[in-house]
């Protein structure tokens, strides 16, 4: 499952609208997305779903998702945890794995993701890949740990620095295993351009 912004100029990505204005910041949400598609897809793990948000703006989402071969499905209202855990528990009903990944880390690869459901068949309860930012790119959960996620996510401080310490101890809190893969990199702030690949900013 990938979770996505509408590549909506002015409304996406904002925090990098003043190093790139709102055109070239959602021309690099587009790239992102297209990137975290074909990830999902080169790895080869079952289908493919793109969850998206604004419902209202999901003309680009649903295009994407086309290309690439994946389920469109609007996101529900709530915040990010109770719209990740709807998400996984619906997977896990029907999967005994389930992976979920955002948009934003341009390193998150086929590789990584076969990394992290190899992580739930050696019998992990979740997997994560975090972020130098605090947060996590990626989380995955196998179906016995259903009955925790809702707990796991819940009451965090989405898009704080404190994401990942919390949810670890949400994690350590309900006895369950989990691994995590090395960290790596958001983008979110100018800075953190210097880890795109430069033909993703060209004009």
């Amino acid at each position: 499952m990938v979770f996505a912004r509408a590549p909506v100029p002015g409304a996406v990505k904002t925090r990098l609208i003043p190093a790139l204005g709102p055109q070239r910041a959602a021309a690099l949400a587009q790239r992102m997305l297209e990137h975290a598609l074909r990830a999902a897809a080169d790895a080869r793990l079952g289908p493919i779903q793109l969850h998206g948000t604004p419902v209202t703006h999901d003309v680009a989402l649903r295009s994407a998702a086309e290309r690439a071969g994946a389920a469109y499905v609007a996101q529900p209202p709530g915040d990010l945890g109770e719209r990740m855990r709807s998400a996984l528990a619906a997977a896990l009903q029907l999967a005994p794995r389930a992976l979920l990944l955002g948009t934003d880390c341009p390193t998150l690869d086929a590789e990584i993701l076969r990394e992290a459901d190899a992580a739930l068949v050696a019998g992990a309860d979740g997997v994560f890949v975090p972020t130098a930012d605090g947060g996590f790119a990626l989380t995955g959960f196998r179906r016995e740990a259903l009955a925790a996620i809702g707990e796991v996510f819940a009451a965090i401080p989405w898009g704080t620095a404190s994401v990942m310490s919390l949810t670890r101890e949400h994690l350590s809190r309900r006895s369950l295993r989990w691994m995590e893969l090395p960290t790596q990199v958001d983008i979110d702030e100018p800075a953190d351009l210097e880890h795109v690949p430069p033909e993703w900013l060209a004009q």
